[in-house]
This record gives structure tokens, sequence and C-alpha cells, in this order.
């Protein structure tokens, strides 16, 4: 039911309420003064604080405005023999759940401490979930070992704290929104609204309205005022997916944004001033794209301050055994099936992989095995026809006596030993750089 301390000097009068409270199903603890009303404080969680006002060390009023400091969420009900409006306006204003005076005990008491306790239930719950999403979206959640991941989380959690416009790139499937996420919930806005836009996702019709929002009767069917992704982002963080592909003109309001701090809704003239973080990501060269003039470079300057390259998972292969059990559990704690530890045989053959959709892929092929497979294994034979196929070569399979098969497979196992280190796994097969790439590229590693 929850836990009541109840504070007062009178021990027959405390008695009797512990008594008429502890019928009702609550735990009752005892304090006579303020001193050992906050040792039991400290050493039990408590939900709700009958206090008397007058006590023998202190005032219940001042005694409250400390206890919320220590233990905002501890309710507190404040009982007075001569009550005041000046010290009950006082009690609400340090936080105190009711002030009542001891006349009213057995009429009030009871349902006070229901409804208050009510409260506590609540903020407990939303404490709770806080937490649950704190951890969701935290740098900890993002799973692998390997250097190239730990790097990538390094340079985060340093950015993190700061209010510096980021640049996520890599491609498509490495992760860059769980990036953002945490980059978000390390971050002093932490409390605020975070909103992720696909830029590829809008029309090049809406975007200018869903992004900077629109006045009623700015264009057919604005028939109200609308407040657009960026005032919604407001005090919070704003992530804008595949920036690259964001039209031009669009480009151009944006980068007044971010040099103003005000934006001006479709059809308004009058500007609303926003304070966002912006975190940016892209699967695009946006150098090459601006080269072709396909993105502005004075808008890259402001929103690439502070880039982070996230690496393939080709990149680091090392992970994929943590990454692929761990979506094996969760799929299979959805379908209510058992699933053992997947085989090394099978994190071989997803190991030698080329990953072209990177993590994003590697999570559909484990849901798919895990659907399919009988028992609590998942066999080689569960994933895509595509994965149990040896490679190809001008149109005729490789056989394991095939040199070229032969050398697929040591380049990938010295790849698999370097992390993805391409320039590392060249030395180690003591070739040219060039050379590397150029097999890469003919086994589709």
């Amino acid at each position: 039911m929850g836990k009541i301390l109840i504070v007062d000097d009178e021990e027959k009068l405390r008695s009797l309420m512990a008594r008429i409270i502890g019928l009702e199903g609550f735990e009752v603890l005892q304090a006579g003064d303020i001193k050992s009303a906050q040792k039991k404080l400290e050493q039990q969680e408590v939900d709700v604080l009958l206090c008397d006002v007058k006590l023998p060390d202190g005032n219940g009023v001042e005694f409250s405005k400390s206890v919320k400091e220590k233990f905002p969420l501890v309710e507190i009900i404040l009982l007075t023999a001569y009550g005041n409006i000046p010290d009950g306006v006082q009690a609400i204003k340090n936080g105190a759940f009711d002030y009542i005076t001891k006349a009213d005990d057995n009429n009030k008491i009871i349902p006070l401490l229901y409804r208050a306790m009510e409260k506590v239930t609540l903020a407990k719950r939303v404490q709770q979930l806080e937490k649950q999403l704190s951890k969701k979206y935290s740098f900890e959640s993002i799973l692998g070992h390997s250097k190239n991941i730990q790097a990538a989380i390094e340079l985060a959690k340093k950015v993190a704290v700061t209010d510096t416009a980021v640049l996520l790139t890599g491609e498509t499937g490495t992760g860059k929104e769980v990036f953002a996420q945490a980059t978000h919930h390390a971050s002093a806005r932490n409390n605020k609204t975070f909103v992720a836009i696909n830029c590829a996702a809008i029309s090049k019709d809406l975007m200018e309205s869903e992004m900077f929002g629109h006045k009623a009767g700015a264009f057919t069917g604005a028939v109200k005022d609308t407040r657009g992704f960026m005032e919604e982002a407001n005090n919070g963080t704003l992530f804008l997916d595949e920036i690259g592909e964001m039209p031009l003109d669009l480009q151009a309001k944006l980068l007044r944004v971010l040099e103003s701090g005000e934006l001006i809704k479709v059809g308004e003239t009058k500007p609303v001033k926003i304070n966002i973080r912006l975190i940016t990501a892209t699967n695009r060269d946006l150098q090459k794209e601006i080269e072709a003039g396909n993105f502005r470079q004075d808008l890259f300057y402001r929103i690439a301050v502070f880039q982070i390259a996230l690496p393939s998972l080709r990149e680091r292969v090392m992970d994929i055994e943590e990454l692929a059990n761990h979506f094996a559990k969760i799929v299979a704690a959805k379908t209510t099936k058992k699933v053992q530890p997947l085989s090394k045989e099978l994190l071989e053959v997803l190991k030698q992989q080329p990953w072209n959709g990177n993590i994003r892929e590697l999570k559909n092929v484990i849901e798919r095995a895990v659907i399919l497979m009988t028992g609590e294994e998942v066999a080689i034979e569960d994933l895509p026809a595509a994965f149990q196929q040896p490679a190809a070569k001008n149109g005729k399979q490789l056989s394991a006596f095939d040199l070229a098969s032969a050398e697929k497979i040591h380049i990938q196992k010295v790849l698999n030993y370097t992390n993805g280190n391409k320039t590392e796994t060249a030395k180690l097969l003591n070739i040219a750089l060039t050379t590397l790439y150029r097999k890469l590229e003919e086994y589709k590693l």
C-alpha cells in the first residue's frame, strides 16, 4: 500500500493516528521530532510524511522544504492545532501536498493519504519510465567492442555535452539515428524534445511547411496555424536524417534559421525565436554534392562543425556475433520462442557476407532466421538462399578447391582479424592497398 511517516511530539495522538492509518493497510513509521524523522527518511523509503507544524526542534513548514529538496518524491501533509493562512501558503510553496488542522483529521486524513499515495505512485512510475528511456537511448545501449565503433562512441560522448552541431556520416543502416538519440540523451537537453526527420521521406512540396510550419490560409488546406518540426524541437534537439536530400531552396532557409535563431512560417511575416541543437546525418559524400551543385557549401560548414564517421558492418566484423545474438534474443522474446546462442558455423557464414545494408540488414536476416527455425537453434538453412551459396566468379561457382575461392576466404579471415582495417589487412597480406581494394570488389567483400 505504501509507507507513512508520522512526525508528532504528542505520543498518544501519534499512536492513535498510527493505528487508524495502519488499519487501512499502510505501513506506519513514527517519530517525535525532526531529528529522528530525518534519520528514518534516510534509512527507509517513505512515501508520505504526516508532520506536525510545531515540533520540539523545529518548524514543520520549514522542515517540509528540506524534505522536498532531498526526497522530491515524498508527499507531505502538514498538521497544525491552530491553522493560519500565511503558514498554509508557505507550506504549499515549500512543496507540501496539503495543510490541515488536527480537528479535521478524522474527516480528511485518510482520503488525503490515498490521494497523496496516488501522486507518489504516478511520480515513481514516471521516474521508472524515464530511467528505462534513458537506458534505451544511452551510449551503453550501442552494441559492439570493435575499435571502430568504440572510437565513434567516444567522439559522440565528448561532443554530447556541448551544443555543437554534429554531422553523422556512414552507409545506410549503420545506426546514425541511434547515435543521434544517444547524443541527445547525454546532453543538457535530455529532458526536452528530440525530433527526428528523414528528409528523403517527405515530398519536396510538403517539406517547407512540415519543417517550418505554416499560417492558416497560407495554401489550400491550411485551415489553422501549425507548428513545424523545428518549432516542436525548440529548446531540444532536431535530427535531420539524409540531409543531402534536402532541396537547395530549403537549404538556404535552414541556413538562415541556424544563423539568426529565428524561423518564419509559410505565409507568415513575423519571425519566431527558436533554440535548437542540430544533429544531421547523411550516407552521401557532401563534398562531392557541393562540387556537383547539389548542396550549399556555407550550410555544410554550419552543420559539419563536428563530424563522426560511423563504420560499416564490414569494418567491425568482430561485432557481428554480439549483434546477431542480441537480435536473435529480441525476436525470440517477441515470438515466445527459445533460442540458443548462434553456432560458430553460422556465425562464420554471417561474417563472410558483404552486408551492404549493414546492421539493419543483419537484424532483418536474423529475424527471418529465428521465425523459420525449428527447435531452439538457428541453422544455416534458415538463412536466405543467397547466404548458403558459394560466391560466383565469371558465372561459375567457386569450389573449395578453386584458387580464387581460397584467396577470398583467406582475405576475409585477415579482414576479420584486423576488424575491417584495410590498411593493416594489406600489410599482413603483403600486397598493395590498391590491390586489396580491387580484390574486395572482385570478391564482393
